[in-house]
């Protein structure tokens, strides 16, 4: 009737609302029921808060790592003897990228090197190729069709090559590079800018100590046989030219660095780009 004062009815999703709270907040505090709900709860406000972390810090991580890989590029270049006359050149004209196919091991001048996301290539299968799991030493499975690679040159001549390698450690994939001499058979340096390998154990494979025991070590035997590796214990006379120590304690990811440097030099990696180098 007019006049009449009734309570107001809410809305159909405003007492739905009411109605579900309502019935959780009145369940009994002990009961496995509203402990379950409540955890789901707090589990789902969690992950989205985590969820929002990550988004808003991608950027972050992806700076510092483009900045890791930078400085581990650096340090590879500054390791060639003399590069000191060089080095005020170092990241000029005297450093350049170039696409390489892999299969060929000829320089496609048709791509741009900053157009190259190899990470993402191997993920498409028209810009990858299958490995073999017979000769996937490294664990990668895919690689992309072609790769960015880096030469320094000096007086016409080529000083070093750098190489993008990947592969499987022991708890990660490890990515790095690894630099050789113009001849194509000395290696400069080897680092990683990124891993997730035991800290103490197989993290040691960014200790300046391992890292240069690298140095001066020979791709290639005189007959023209790959022989660059990790020893399985002290390397032998005979092998120390070609071989380094394991990392102590480190047996897995010392055989994961030494797959990956054997799958990148070898065939099925830079093989093809290296040889054409070393018949100029």
């Amino acid at each position: 009737m007019p006049g009449d004062l009734t309570e107001a009815k809410p809305d159909g999703d405003g007492a739905r609302r009411r109605s579900w709270l309502g019935r959780i907040a009145s369940m009994p505090n002990d009961g496995i029921a509203k402990t379950l709900i409540v955890a789901l709860l707090v589990a789902l406000f969690g992950s989205v808060l985590v969820s929002g972390s990550a988004i808003l810090l991608r950027p972050r991580i992806e700076a510092n790592l483009e900045g890791e890989r930078q400085r581990n590029l650096l340090e590879i270049v500054q390791r060639l003897p003399g590069i000191e006359q060089l080095f005020d050149r170092v990241e000029g004209a005297a450093v350049e990228a170039f696409v390489v196919d892999l299969a060929t091991g000829e320089i496609d001048r048709s791509m741009l090197p900053e157009q190259l996301d190899s990470r993402a290539a191997a993920q498409d299968p028209s810009r990858s190729v299958a490995i073999p799991s017979d000769r996937d030493i490294a664990g990668i499975k895919r690689r992309s069709s072609h790769e960015v690679v880096y030469l320094l040159r000096s007086s016409g001549m080529l000083r070093l090559i750098v190489l993008p390698v990947r592969g499987q450690g022991y708890a990660s994939t490890l990515y790095g590079y690894l630099g050789l001499a113009g001849d194509a058979n000395t290696v400069v340096g080897l680092g990683f800018y990124q891993h997730g390998e035991t800290p103490g154990l197989g993290g040691q494979v960014d200790s300046p100590e391992w890292r240069a025991r690298w140095e001066g070590k020979m791709v290639l035997s005189p007959d023209g046989k790959l022989r660059i590796g990790v020893a399985k214990g002290a390397p032998t006379a005979a092998n120390a030219p070609y071989e380094v120590d394991g990392l102590t304690g480190a047996t897995f990811t010392s055989q994961g660095v030494n797959n990956l440097v054997r799958f990148w030099l070898g065939d099925d990696g830079f093989g093809p780009f290296l040889n054409r180098i070393r018949q100029q």
